[in-house]
């Protein structure tokens, strides 16, 4: 598996000292709980990982903004998404100079640039348009491996009147295994997300079960849907083998999903992982807000360790 975490001493410095010091915007703001005990750290606790996915939250915030939101608020991972012209300007037509200087300033930051996250359908039925998401897909797994990024999100998506559901799973299969070969030689992951009609885990077992490239992976969408049927279990179980580094939650206060539960099956399992908050709600003060959803996080991550 691809590891997502900062290798260099100075980087794991920066960022345990930076979390010292974040005073009543970060660590000193954290509700007390229950931990393991002294001396016997739980080793799942450091795998479960809490960040941010540039989506609504920070479709206004430049790559220094985004560095300085997410250190104070102490979430130190960040999925950019791309095909939306946010302002952090993370996309394809980027320069190679540009890329090294995205790569440069997270690396010199405590937050880890976990992830690219592309706009690119698998599912069209026309043929030139299929081709066209697979080559876009490619252009942003090089940009990924350019700006120091480990994989890149891309869509199942829908399906389309007059063409069977088993054909468009198939095309999808076959477009990842195009996309996991490609990756392979950028040491990157495709990131194939739970979303839209056909991105229901039944449906995204069905198309893993035909994909072979061990680099293509499945990112969770934390959608309500997924209890439907034979339960959230159930369902968690059928794709859990498949998994990758990321997942996107929405709004952790929102009971309509059980994100404790995900959360303990995440533990049990030992997945390791970024939990990247997609959020769209209105809010007044974003990294107060965000800092409030790290706080429920770290809450469900210490409830899963109990488990």
């Amino acid at each position: 598996m691809i590891p997502n975490q900062k290798t260099t001493s100075r980087r794991d410095f920066l960022s345990g000292g930076i979390k010292s010091t974040l005073g009543l915007c970060a660590i000193a703001a954290l509700p007390p709980f229950d931990s393991p005990a002294a001396g016997s750290p739980d080793p799942r606790g450091a795998k479960l990982r809490f960040g941010f996915t540039s989506y609504q939250w920070g479709m206004d915030w430049d790559i220094p903004t985004i560095i300085a939101n997410l250190t104070k608020a102490g979430v130190f991972g960040v999925e950019l998404r791309t095909s939306a012209k946010y302002a952090h300007g993370v996309e394809l037509e980027l320069s190679s100079e540009r890329r090294r200087e995205v790569k440069k300033r997270f690396a010199d930051s405590p937050i880890t640039l976990v992830g690219i996250a592309s706009a690119e359908r698998l599912d069209w039925p026309e043929p030139a348009r299929l081709k066209e998401a697979v080559e876009n897909a490619k252009a942003h797994i090089r940009l990924s491996r350019d700006v120091g990024a480990s994989g890149v999100r891309v869509f199942p998506n829908q399906f389309h009147p007059d063409v069977p559901h088993e054909k468009t799973v198939r095309q999808i299969a076959e477009a990842l295994n195009e996309l996991g070969a490609f990756a392979a030689d950028f040491d990157q992951e495709v990131r194939l997300e739970a979303h839209g009609a056909a991105g229901t885990l039944p449906t995204i077992r069905a198309i893993m079960d035909q994909v072979r490239q061990p680099r293509v992976r499945v990112k969770l969408n934390c959608d309500a849907r997924d209890a439907e049927g034979e339960g959230f279990e159930h369902n968690f179980n059928l794709v859990k083998s498949f998994l990758g580094h990321t997942l996107h939650t929405h709004n952790l206060k929102d009971s309509k999903f059980p994100y404790q539960l995900q959360t303990n099956l995440l533990a049990k399992m030992g997945w390791d992982g970024w939990a990247l908050l997609e959020a769209s709600d209105k809010v007044t003060d974003r990294v107060q807000a965000l800092i409030e959803q790290r706080q429920i996080w770290e809450k469900y991550v210490a409830n899963a360790l109990r488990v």
